[in-house]
């Protein structure tokens, strides 16, 4: 199908690639894996025909077609959502315009009986044949299929592509690419500017596609699910595993070791063996047999360790200082766009110590709520700023952000504290700039060095609230493990907006998502939040299913004028018990959610925290309030949930 034959490539003399090949077949899901920097990108180009290779050959079979998808946001288009995306089925517009042209002049002619009229008939009946072939009377189900599996809504589907942002518009552009029926999809981190939901619908949508993909992607979740088959470059040479991602890491690491010890033998045969040659060559009696030997040593083929690239971040956040317990409170948060809004009465309280994290689907605000918080965004409502509050930022495009005439040394050394200036280059050292790499132009750097750097300036000041959106873009999946341990052991609080599923489990102890405006909260991580969605969009099933059921016992004959006064009475009875219970698990957690801040309020009490830390059963009693009020919460939104079906039960036929 695709052939890459000892394909070498090289930059300002440097060697980028050397004799890479691989071969890939029809339907093959391949994960593209490596390094920032260790070239995964201009593979795909080089695949996709943007670059020629210096030596080797890349070839396909005639006709065959291929789908890239590039980092790079496209020029801002003044067509909109729908008809960008209907711009990829080039095939079927035309033969539209033909079956158009044709069925005008059949309109315009009365020679039935000519040659002529029968040329045309046959000409459209071949263009009608072409045009179902090529899925001509099902493409615009297929386009709102997919925009509507990326996240757009049909209200969006006749607006202005130009009115989107720029990761709104990437979606398009994925979407074109799905949509074309090519022989080869080359995807380049296309979950970037993808939410949760979208992620899982694209894995599905991979998984049931019969085209085949090479992707590039650091989100290690959507690696597993959506490939058969890992492609790894290291050091300028590719190494296949004909496996998805979480069995290559397990793989990798045990044809390593086999190298390793094989090598080892080998290396204590050879020096044995020269030392038997050393032993006898000088011996008339046993020179044939050395020279014997000399000749097997000649022919041995010396075993080689495939190259791993060892280098690592390592850094760990500063102490955090001291806060009041809570950070920050927002009550009545209102953001608008004109006439987009954005919150809409949003109230939200961040505690010291907690793990948050900001879901949902892109556009929906999690963004924007940062931005109030940490860049002093306008806004309506009120937001109070908690005792001795220091925040770090770590912006969406920090990186792009950086000065590109500055070099990396210069870039800490100006952001440094004076004290701190001489240690410039050893922070640097820890974020994997060492040597000459830190007089290189921010400019020249790849997207995964500039996160690297932009972590690096997040080191240089103590911090107490550390907010991150998207920080996990551009980093390769070993700074992202390094990043995500100095988070799990940061003292301080951490909101952290992200959908990278395997970055925040066990990351976030609480998570909030963002919908219409408003938010709403889960007291758990992403795992629990993930498990919660599931569960909620069945319950979403069932009411439609009874939705639609009841629309049919309405609209088929009835015997009966109404409900019975029987099935009244109870309905109301139900009705009147969910509220008692709704009412009892609401006092049951908020007298739980009191008992815990009591606590909470003497632990920020430096001398009341002192005296009761030293009883033996405090931190077990503490434990056991926390859990408490959690369970206390998940029964209260149980009732809660249970009362809305009585309610829409009783509302169905209340006389």
């Amino acid at each position: 199908m695709l052939s890459v034959h000892q394909v070498g490539l090289a930059f300002g003399g440097t060697d980028l690639f050397r004799d890479i090949s691989f071969l890939v077949n029809p339907g093959e899901r391949i994960g593209l894996v490596g390094r920032n920097g260790a070239g995964k990108s201009t593979l795909l180009k080089l695949i996709a025909g943007r670059y020629n290779p210096d030596y080797g050959t890349i070839s396909t079979p005639t006709g065959f077609k291929i789908g890239f998808l590039t980092q790079d946001i496209p020029p801002k288009p003044t067509t909109t959502v729908w008809e960008e995306a209907a711009s990829s089925f080039v095939e079927i517009k035309q033969l539209e315009a033909q079956m158009e042209a044709l069925n005008l002049q059949l309109t315009e002619r009365t020679d039935y009986e000519s040659d002529a009229y029968m040329k045309i008939i046959e000409d459209l009946t071949h263009a009608q044949e072409e045009y179902q072939m090529r899925g001509g009377y099902t493409y615009q189900a297929d386009m709102e299929r997919v925009l509507m599996g990326l996240g757009f809504k049909p209200a969006d589907f006749h607006k202005a592509l130009s009115t989107f942002s720029g990761g709104w518009q990437m979606r398009v552009e994925l979407a074109k690419i799905l949509m074309q029926n090519n022989d080869l999809l080359l995807l380049d981190e296309p979950t970037n500017h993808l939410d949760i939901e979208s992620i899982l619908w694209l894995e599905q949508f991979l998984a049931d596609s019969p085209q085949a993909v090479i992707l590039v992607s650091h989100d290690r979740t959507f690696l597993n699910n959506a490939t058969t088959r890992t492609l790894e470059i290291v050091l300028g040479k590719s190494y296949d595993f004909p496996c998805p991602y979480y069995k290559y890491l397990t793989l990798r690491d045990e044809i390593r070791e086999k190298q390793r010890q094989a090598k080892a033998n080998q290396e204590r045969e050879i020096k044995q063996t020269e030392q038997l040659i050393e032993r006898f060559r000088y011996k008339a009696s046993k020179a044939a047999f050395a020279q014997s030997l000399i000749k097997k040593l000649d022919k041995v083929d010396i075993i080689e360790v495939d190259d791993e690239d060892t280098r690592s971040m390592r850094f760990k956040f500063p102490p955090a200082p001291h806060s009041g317990k809570v950070m920050a409170r927002m009550e009545n948060i209102h953001k608008h766009y004109g006439e987009k809004h954005v919150l809409r009465g949003l109230d939200l309280e961040l505690v010291r110590g907690q793990k948050v994290a900001f879901v949902g689907q892109n556009g929906q605000g999690k963004s924007t709520l940062v931005k109030i918080l940490a860049e002093n965004l306008a806004f309506d409502g009120q937001l109070e700023w908690g005792h001795q509050v220091q925040v770090g930022y770590y912006a969406q495009n920090q990186a792009e952000a950086l000065d590109g005439s500055k070099t990396v040394l210069a870039t800490i050394e100006d952001a440094c504290p004076e004290e701190l200036r001489k240690s410039a280059r050893k922070l640097l050292g820890n974020f994997m700039f060492a040597g000459d790499d830190v007089e290189k132009k921010v400019s020249v750097l790849s997207g995964g060095e500039r996160g690297r750097l932009a972590l690096c300036q997040l080191m240089l000041k103590p911090i107490n609230l550390l907010i991150l959106d998207e920080p996990t873009n551009h980093l390769d999946m070993q700074a992202k493990d390094v990043l995500k341990q100095a988070l799990e052991s940061y003292e301080g609080t951490l909101v952290v907006v992200s959908h990278d599923r395997e970055f925040l489990d066990g990351l976030a102890n609480m998570t909030y998502e963002f919908k219409n405006g408003k938010i709403k909260q889960y007291l758990g991580g992403i795992e629990y939040f993930l498990e919660q969605r599931k569960m909620q969009n069945m319950r979403e099933v069932e009411l439609q299913q009874d939705a639609k059921r009841q629309q049919k016992e309405a609209a088929a004959p009835k015997a009966e004028t109404g409900p019975s006064r029987d099935a009244i009475k109870q309905a109301e009875k139900a009705l009147k018990q969910a509220e008692r219970e709704e009412a009892q698990a609401q006092a049951a957690f908020e007298k739980a959610h009191a008992e815990l801040d009591a606590v909470d309020q003497i632990m920020a009490d430096p001398v009341e925290f002192k005296k009761v830390s030293a009883e033996p059963d405090f931190y077990s009693r503490y434990e056991a309030l926390q859990k408490a009020s959690e369970k206390a919460f998940a029964a209260w939104e149980k009732a809660t949930a249970a009362l809305e079906k009585c309610q829409q039960a009783w509302e169905a036929i209340a006389p």
